[in-house]
């Protein structure tokens, strides 16, 4: 039982944060999707409220399924780092996490000049709840899903098929778990850029998986080298960061 005690805290710790991205995630995407989607599921559940209610169930078992399992798969493959925070650890993470923020608002002076509805999107402003959502759900529920569980399940996997021997999982290993997460995390992405295009043509694709699947990549270095807090860092501040951009300069 003590050796689920840490895995537990650790879900319960991280699991407000989680839920109140979920909330905000659903209340931005009542905006998002179209109104006819909208009112089917509206109409199947009997209110936007009931609509919240369970999104937000969904978002904590996400949470403490994926928080509490990925602690313990993190922590026999070895890649589970003390979750606390070095000044300058963090100071080097932050100087990443600006420069990759820089980039990430790029896309709207790139792609967003060749692919039709990108500028747009863009140029109709920021809301506050798809900037909570962006921060919470994205930095830290998918750092949970994406890096601490799937990309720890995968590097076990592969560790127990290829590398039995070791004690841990070998470096090699590790890294090709990233590569598999950040190609999953892009794939991942695939359904709501459909929503958002209505199609999906090879430039789209591009752009989906060179900006996920490269940023997933990124996290899931600074989650092996120096723990899950902070790829979480870096995720939440690359949105702060682009999104403070588009704000100021569109």
């Amino acid at each position: 039982m003590s050796k689920l005690k840490k895995p537990l805290i650790f879900s319960l710790v991280l699991l407000p944060f989680t839920v109140l991205g979920g909330i905000f995630t659903c209340l931005y995407q009542f905006d998002l999707y179209a109104e006819d989607i909208l009112a089917e599921a509206i109409a199947q559940l009997g209110s936007k409220e009931v609509l919240m209610v369970i999104s937000t169930i969904q978002v904590a078992g996400y949470s403490l399924i994926c928080s509490f399992f990925g602690y313990i798969l993190a922590e026999k493959t070895g890649i589970l780092k003390v979750f606390s925070f070095e000044k300058k650890r963090l100071c080097k993470v932050l100087i990443v996490t600006v420069v990759a923020g820089i980039l990430f608002s790029l896309d709207y002076w790139t792609f967003g000049k060749i692919i039709p509805g990108i500028g747009n999107s863009y140029t109709a402003g920021i809301t506050v709840e798809a900037f909570i959502a962006s921060v919470l759900y994205g930095g830290i529920l998918e750092e949970i899903m994406l890096r601490l569980f799937f990309m720890s399940l995968i590097a076990f996997i592969l560790w127990k098929i290829f590398d039995r021997k070791n004690e841990k999982a070998s470096t090699g290993i590790v890294i090709a778990a990233n590569v598999i997460a950040a190609i999953v995390f892009a794939a991942g992405h695939l359904p709501s850029t459909v929503l958002a295009f209505g199609e999906i043509t090879p430039l789209i694709l591009f752009r989906c998986f060179l900006l996920n699947g490269g940023f997933g990549l990124l996290f899931g270095w600074l989650y092996r080298k120096h723990g899950i807090q902070y790829s979480m860092v870096a995720h939440m501040g690359c949105h702060i960061v682009s999104k403070v951009i588009w704000i100021l300069f569109i």
